[in-house]
C-alpha cells in the first residue's frame, strides 16, 4: 500500500515531515480525510486539530487556520501558527 508524504509548515518553520497512512483536517466545508490516491485538491483550513495517522501512531497538531494541498500522494499543510506540542519526532 502506498503512503502519503506529509509536510506540516508554520509561517516561520517546518514543523513535521514524514510518511502517513491518512491525514484528517477540518476545512471550511467540514472534516476532510485524505488517503493515498486522493484526488488533487486545495482546501482552506479552519482553526482546529490536524491528525496525521501512521503505523507508529497518530500525530496531532493544533492550527489557527491555513490551507491544505493534496497532489500525487503529497500533502502540504500550511498555517500561520502551529502548536506542535503533541507531535513527536
Amino acid at each position: 500500500m502506498s503512503q502519503l508524504q506529509v509536510e506540516l509548515v508554520a509561517a516561520d518553520r517546518k514543523v513535521w515531515e514524514g510518511e502517513a497512512d491518512m491525514v484528517i483536517a477540518r476545512t471550511v466545508d467540514g472534516d476532510l480525510g485524505v488517503l493515498p490516491g486522493h484526488t488533487p485538491l486545495l482546501g482552506v483550513l479552519v482553526e482546529g486539530e490536524v491528525q496525521i495517522r501512521a503505523a507508529g501512531g497518530t500525530q496531532t497538531a493544533s492550527i489557527d487556520g491555513g490551507f491544505l494541498s493534496v497532489d500525487r500522494d503529497r500533502v502540504i499543510i500550511v498555517a500561520e501558527a502551529v502548536d506542535a506540542s503533541k507531535i513527536t519526532a
